[in-house]
């Protein structure tokens, strides 16, 4: 069987339960006009009358009763799975696709804190430094390290980096000092070669000599990992200096876990974005990570802000 037009559905289910044209009007902003024309042309359809037109009211026929309750009843439903859905939909899981030292540097300490605020919302990380498919693989919201430059996604900075040298307090006391950059000659170094789709050379030794002025270093001693995070476990480990990031090293400076030898930073050119389909930013869930993702950020740099000054050098080698 045919349904009437949805339109005329509405008009009438507004109408019978004001019994007054106006009202109903009012209620679906249209004019008073349109719902009469709607209610005529559904009478026209169904070929039986739903109103008694009186002289200054409205009353339902007994047919006009029935469907009046039929369509409360089935908006009502409607509405009410609406709202169910939306519940799910804001609750529900959000999966943020990160990398690894990322998430174990600065994303997990944290999370306690998202809990707190959306206890209902489960998160899911997935810790890849590939670029992942959003739909095919479920993912929500990614936070990239690189240039910004992802095609076909809404994107947006989060939070630039730097580079800098850190150790643990106790290598600091124990070893030779460290009184200018130079000074690293004569230590075990810990290098971050991680080899990132778009940044090979973000977080490496060379890159932060080159822009503090320090040559002849032998940087082929040492040892290497490829993960940021494994070089702050080592560094904490006091087993020598390792060239860190900003974003992986701050919750140990803050904590004095780790110390910074020499003043000097070098801004990184590349930073933290998040990225996603530009649909995903209608999922309520993924509004509230990233407004919480930003009032994180926000903390960190002022924790930032806070710990010992610093000269920054900006590299002049964007591809370096």
């Amino acid at each position: 069987m045919r349904l009437p037009p949805l339109q005329s559905l509405r008009a009438f289910d507004a109408a019978a339960r004001h019994l007054n044209f106006t009202r109903a009007a009012e209620e679906l902003f249209v004019t008073q006009g349109a719902i009469s024309q709607q209610i005529r042309q559904l009478e026209e359809y169904l070929g039986f009358r739903l109103f008694f037109r009186l002289p200054r009211r409205l009353q339902l026929t007994d047919e006009g009763d029935r469907l009046a309750r039929a369509t409360y009843e089935g908006f009502s439903r409607i509405a009410g799975e609406i709202e169910s859905l939306r519940a799910v939909e804001e609750a529900g899981v959000v999966t943020v696709s990160v990398l690894q030292s990322f998430a174990v540097k600065w994303l997990v300490p944290r999370l306690g804190h998202f809990r707190e605020a959306h206890p209902d919302i489960d998160v899911r990380i997935h810790a890849d430094d590939r670029l992942v498919d959003f739909r095919n693989e479920g993912i929500d919201l990614a936070v990239r390290f690189g240039r910004g430059r992802y095609p076909n996604l809404y994107t947006e900075l989060l939070m630039r980096d730097e580079v800098f040298p850190v150790c643990s307090p106790d290598y600091l006391a124990s070893s030779p000092p460290l009184n200018k950059p130079a000074d690293i000659a004569g230590h075990q170094l810990l290098h971050d070669a991680t080899s990132h789709i778009e940044q090979p050379r973000a977080a490496d030794w060379q890159f932060w000599l080159e822009g503090v002025g320090v040559k002849g270093i032998d940087l082929r001693r040492g040892l290497r990992f490829n993960s940021g995070d494994m070089v702050i476990q080592a560094a904490l480990m006091g087993h020598g200096v390792g060239m860190a990031r900003t974003s992986l090293a701050a919750q140990d400076l803050k904590a004095g876990l780790l110390v910074r030898p020499f003043p000097q930073t070098v801004a990184s050119s590349y930073a933290y974005y998040l990225t996603c389909p530009e649909e995903n930013l209608n999922r309520p869930r993924v509004q509230a990570f990233i407004r919480w993702l930003k009032d994180e950020v926000a903390a960190t740099l002022t924790d930032i802000e806070e710990s010992q000054p610093a000269l920054t050098i900006i590299t002049s080698n964007p591809d370096a």
